[in-house]
């Protein structure tokens, strides 16, 4: 706890050193946290000197990676972003800080257990480019492959677990600060990305998501995903093919090599939905530093992805009721959308349908009034987020990989042509999924699937109808034993019923009994001891002899 108020302290005291108070809606604050904030950032007047961009770039880059990660998240946000916070923000995505050469080469002697001058022929100790998590150097084989490497930030795991514990802390403070910050599941959300975040230090797991991503892309002509070298590659370093290409966010050199940005933005869409719905494995960290373009057929220009760290997926039940979400958007079906997010739990079971429904039709139709390559995704999950807040819906995590994949392939599309129409590029692969998912088909796959386990389970079938049947026959055996106890119970308490009064009465004739004996006189029995005595006995009768 005590780490994390530091860290807090330390984010609180960045915001005032770059200025960072440009972009804080003071208008939306209370009178006296407006005036005390803005005291306080007037201690860093002196940064005010460079541009707002700059200043939240080297804000970014001075508390670490997971900022740094956000900081490459918004930068291609240019639909949302002025222009000079892009450009600075863009900076991020493969241009941080390096860490001395020799530190990365005494982490890569460790790790494979040779000196490098073993490993290859040739290995630059100055970095080819450096990210928030890792740098690449450059090398060739003793067998003549040109390759990169890719090392880990020496202790970048220590930082990243601070930052985690600061994120925990306060993701608890808005679930417990009303029901707003519970319907966000904050909590869940920064598990999630812990997960995702510590998956990306082990390069061992990135090597496998990039071999099962170029095995899914094998045959493809839309992606081409570099080949991993196992024998060299371990936890904190991993060895894979160099590749030649033209990286995605230089427009002029695409521009000059006469690559077709149309078809290169509509590619880009996609390769998203097949890995999402045909794959169930897509690439999370589409951010411009992490895709290259192989421009050797200008008018069908591939995209080369490298860094496979962040990996997501989808089960059936998400991907179909997102798919028929989609769909249900494209197609102004607002009473389909309503009912999905009730259906598949997004939002409480009593949720009113109807008024759900003109809420998000209030959202929606405006923006549709637009042509549709002017219509912005990301405003309008924007749109139906601040809208579900009053029916209780809640954020999924196993969706917010996906969300932010998506705002991302947006963004780099717009980037490219400005004139990308995501509907209409996304439509028609989302309706020739929805008829595979349903068509005859799709059962045959499921029968293929399922047919070795059915074969292995044939024998056991007639064991298993034996013991149904036997436990069926013990079932209704039981059945007609607790029938007869309930009917004994029955009749017991109807006789019980009837001798209540005889009951009563004996107690009354005890309690009579009772009052009127004198203890101390039973050795000389007058008449009202007598009397006393046969309400006694009366009573006993009454209460426990009759039947």
């Amino acid at each position: 706890m005590l780490t994390s108020v530091f860290r807090l302290l330390r984010i609180v005291f960045t915001v005032v050193r770059f200025r960072l108070d440009v972009f804080i809606p003071f208008g939306l604050l209370p009178w006296y946290v407006r005036y005390t904030l803005g005291a306080v950032c007037a201690i860093g007047r002196k940064r005010a000197q460079q541009n707002r961009g700059e200043r939240l770039r080297l804000a970014l880059e001075s508390l670490g990676p997971i900022f740094v990660k956000f900081g490459q998240i918004l930068s291609t946000r240019r639909d949302l972003l002025d222009d000079d916070i892009a450009d600075e923000l863009a900076k991020l995505q493969d241009k941080v800080p390096a860490f001395p050469g020799h530190v990365a080469q005494a982490i890569i002697e460790r790790d494979l257990k040779a000196p490098v001058s073993e490993l290859f022929a040739k290995f630059s100790a100055t970095p080819l480019a450096s990210a928030s998590i890792a740098q690449v150097h450059t090398a060739t084989l003793h067998s003549g492959e040109e390759v990169v490497v890719k090392v880990i930030r020496p202790d970048i795991e220590k930082t990243i677990s601070k930052d985690i514990r600061l994120l925990y802390t306060l993701a608890h403070l808005v679930a417990n600060m009303s029901a707003d910050g519970r319907r966000l599941r904050p909590v869940e959300v920064v598990t999630d990305y812990e997960y995702t975040i510590l998956d990306e230090l082990d390069l061992a797991k990135e090597a496998g998501n990039t071999g099962l991503l170029q095995r899914n892309f094998t045959h493809s002509d839309l992606l081409y995903v570099p080949q991993v070298y196992w024998d060299f590659s371990h936890r904190n370093v991993m060895v894979m093919e160099r590749i030649s290409g033209i990286p995605v966010a230089d427009i002029a050199a695409l521009n000059k090599a006469n690559v077709d940005m149309k078809c290169l933005a509509e590619r880009g869409v996609e390769i998203f939905f097949t890995q999402v719905f045909s794959h169930s494995f897509f690439h999370a960290d589409m951010h411009p530093g992490n895709i290259f373009v192989d421009v050797s057929n200008p008018k069908k220009p591939k995209y080369i992805a490298i860094d496979c760290a962040i990996m997501g997926s989808l089960d059936d039940a998400d991907k179909s009721y997102l798919a028929r979400n989609l769909l249900a958007f494209f197609q102004r079906d607002y009473r389909l959308v309503a009912e999905l997010h009730v259906e598949s739990g997004w939002v409480p079971k009593g949720t009113p349908v109807h008024a759900f429904e003109s809420a998000i039709r209030s959202v929606c139709e405006p923006m549709f009034a637009k042509p549709l390559k002017d219509i912005s995704f990301g405003q309008v999950l924007i749109g139906l987020f601040q809208t579900a807040r009053r029916f209780n819906m809640e954020v999924q995590p196993q969706l917010v990989l996906l969300e932010k994949t998506l705002l991302n392939i947006e963004g780099l599309g717009r980037q490219l042509y400005p004139d990308l129409d995501l509907w209409v590029t996304a439509k028609p692969f989302l309706e020739k999924w929805m008829s595979e998912q349903m068509g005859p088909k799709r059962v045959m796959e499921e029968v293929r699937k399922q047919a070795p386990q059915w074969a292995g389970q044939l024998p056991q079938i007639p064991n298993l109808i034996y013991t149904a049947l036997s436990q069926l026959s013990h079932q209704e055996e039981r059945m007609q034993a607790q029938t007869q106890a309930i009917e004994q119970l029955s009749k017991e308490l109807q006789k019980g019923r009837k001798n209540i009064p005889f009951r009563l009465l004996g107690i009354l004739s005890l309690a009579s009994a009772w009052m009127v004996t004198d203890p101390e006189s039973l050795e000389h029995l007058q008449t009202a001891d007598i009397a006393s005595l046969g309400l006694f006995l009366v009573g006993l009768y009454l209460l426990v002899l009759k039947p």
